[in-house]
């Protein structure tokens, strides 16, 4: 389990985490609420059946809730330490997790959530799967984005090597960061994907950590060339195999899915970077209560945890963001301490909570110097008119 006290010589089987890893099923990180369990079903499918497994093992082992994450993939939140073997065995034995430890931590793919059997996205990421074992060495947190669709839709999830779409049918495979990509046919994507990661590891990457911040150059024999400019989340959610079903950062609770599953219909989820899921075979009047709009503001404001939940938090979070999401213009950051967990990256309108009231600071990351301290929600809704 994830530990900020983690010992190298522990072993790679420990029960302990390194800061800065991804938790897994075989290696959780512990927050305010308990332990935090992630699962990334293979192809970011779930059966019905797995979903429903998934749901009741939720509300045995942990509290119930379950995070959607900016990857695809599902957090169980709020498990007893002593409950994540039994949890982990259950997972592993419904499909959703790897009986190997070291497989499952470099498993970290994302894939486009429009995907249809036998197509070049599907194929590549099974193939991805099958040969992670040829990838070298990887720092922590290295992930992979599947994105070969008509155009790229995966573009704003983080991912450190991506596949993506050319110009004349083309594929890439690009380094996150780098405007061009090597070219690549569909046969040999996962090879030239395989040929960056070792460039990365040969040329110093492991001490950058991700490839975004790696700057070495490509290597100079190899071509060139850029993607296809991307697509927008609802014209990717309109060639889904069903409807989408959004909820605000990502959260669900264990009962709510059950009860989707039941109303709707749906034969299998897809899981979404976007905060939602895609309900395979259901039909839209069966998802009241859900955001059908991928554009709602809801689904783009960006908030911690918060306090209680995170004990470095020292505000409640995401009240307040839902209360001011309709009224901000531009991207709201609402994060319950500086190390901003929520959103690493800049926002137009960002509060930082710090001993219990709001720091405001503009086209700015969690933490930075605010142009007003010490605000309290209720000055935050006067001031943005939503009070």
């Amino acid at each position: 389990m994830l530990k900020a006290d983690a010992s190298p010589q522990d072993g790679p089987h420990a029960t302990h985490i390194v800061r800065g890893a991804c938790p897994t099923t075989w290696h959780p990180m512990e927050a305010g609420d308990g332990w935090l369990v992630r699962v990334r079903p293979p192809q970011g499918r779930l059966r019905a059946a797995q979903a429903a497994a998934l749901c009741e093992a939720a509300q045995r082992f942990g509290n119930g809730l379950l995070d959607l994450t900016n990857r695809a993939a599902l957090q169980i939140r709020g498990v007893a330490e002593a409950n994540c073997p039994a949890l982990r065995d259950r997972l592993i034995a419904d499909g959703l997790a790897e009986a190997d430890p070291d497989r499952e931590a470099r498993l970290n793919l994302v894939l486009t959530p429009d995907w249809h059997s036998g197509d070049d996205s599907d194929r590549l990421a099974h193939e991805l799967r099958r040969r992670i074992g040829e990838l070298p060495p990887l720092p922590a947190k290295i992930g992979f984005a599947i994105d070969a669709g008509p155009a790229p839709a995966l573009t704003d999830c983080p991912a450190d090597f991506r596949i993506e779409r050319s110009e004349g049918d083309m594929l890439i495979a690009r380094p996150d960061g780098r405007s061009q990509g090597l070219p690549a046919r569909p046969e040999t994507a996962i090879d030239t994907l395989i040929v960056l990661a070792r460039w990365f590891v040969k040329t110093g990457g492991r001490d950058a950590g991700r490839v975004g911040r790696h700057t070495a150059s490509l290597p100079a024999t190899l071509a060139r060339i850029a993607p296809l400019p991307p697509r927008s989340r609802a014209e990717t959610l309109r060639d889904a195999p069903g409807p989408f079903a959004g909820v605000p950062f990502g959260r669900i609770e264990a009962g709510a899915l059950a009860g989707l599953l039941e109303r709707s219909g749906a034969t299998a989820l897809r899981l979404t970077p976007w905060r939602g899921l895609i309900a395979e075979g259901a039909t839209a009047d069966g998802l009241a209560g859900w955001i059908g709009d991928p554009a709602d503001p809801r689904l783009h404001v960006d908030a911690c945890a918060g306090a209680p939940a995170c004990p470095q938090a020292s505000v409640e979070t995401r009240a307040l963001a839902l209360r001011l999401a309709p009224h901000v213009e531009g991207s709201l950051h609402v994060s319950g301490c500086g190390k901003g967990c929520a959103r690493p990256g800049p926002a137009d309108t960002v509060l930082t909570g710090r001993e219990g009231h709001f720091d405001l600071a503009r086209t700015a990351r969690a933490g930075a110097p605010p142009e007003r301290r010490g605000l309290a929600p209720a000055d935050l809704l006067s001031l943005f008119g939503a009070a």
